[in-house]
């Protein structure tokens, strides 16, 4: 391949990828509306006010997996909902997509603690957050600012036996929202299944 034509193809692969990091921590988190599952249209500026949590996933990660069965995302879930954050889930995986019934069947079984599952097939929503694997959390303040994105541990090849016993960046930060200090790590690197973008 010549030098020219591998330049402009490596260009355009840069600039059809998603952008690492395309919203800011500390910046105010993009609005978007969405239909969940269940059929209902809201918007992210309906929870100002309140702390919202993004959860990226895809049931058949082996990754996501990992931490519903230690019961880790469903514990970090219950305890931001105890906090009185709202938790969106949201598949933009082209691969591992289920239907709006078989979510909630998902959902149920796994013991989920969420305001809403969203199906983002278009995957326009993640590539406004930028969203590299699943899992891949993002925590926005009640005031709107992007607080925290990224790993939901520090453990990202750690057994099933240590998932729950591993730093939980997520608690950490809604911990320190609750008691209205910064997050001090705003921004780690995701681990996961990488999300597969239709189209």
């Amino acid at each position: 391949m010549k030098p020219f034509t591998c330049l402009l193809l490596c260009a355009a692969a840069l600039l059809l990828a998603p952008k690492s990091g395309a919203v800011e921590s500390g910046q105010s988190a993009p609005d978007f509306t969405f239909t969940d599952a269940a059929g209902k249209a809201r918007k992210l500026s309906d929870y100002r006010g309140t702390v919202v949590v993004l959860e990226w996933l895809n049931p058949a990660c082996p990754v996501v997996g990992r931490h519903y069965r230690s019961g880790n995302m469903q514990a970090t879930q219950k305890a931001a909902a105890d906090d009185g954050a709202v938790w969106l889930q949201i598949n933009s995986s082209s691969m591992g997509d289920l239907d709006a019934a078989a979510s909630a069947e998902w959902q149920k079984k796994q013991g989920v603690v969420a305001a809403a599952y969203i199906r983002d097939q278009s995957g326009d929503l993640g590539r406004l957050f930028a969203a590299e694997t699943t899992p891949h959390v993002y925590v926005i303040a009640k005031d709107g600012t992007l607080a925290y994105q990224g790993a939901i541990d520090d453990q990202p090849t750690a057994s099933l036996a240590n998932t729950t016993s591993a730093h939980n960046y997520v608690t950490a930060a809604l911990a320190a929202l609750k008691a209205g200090k910064p997050v001090e790590k705003p921004q780690t690197k995701p681990y996961g299944c990488g999300v597969k973008y239709g189209g």
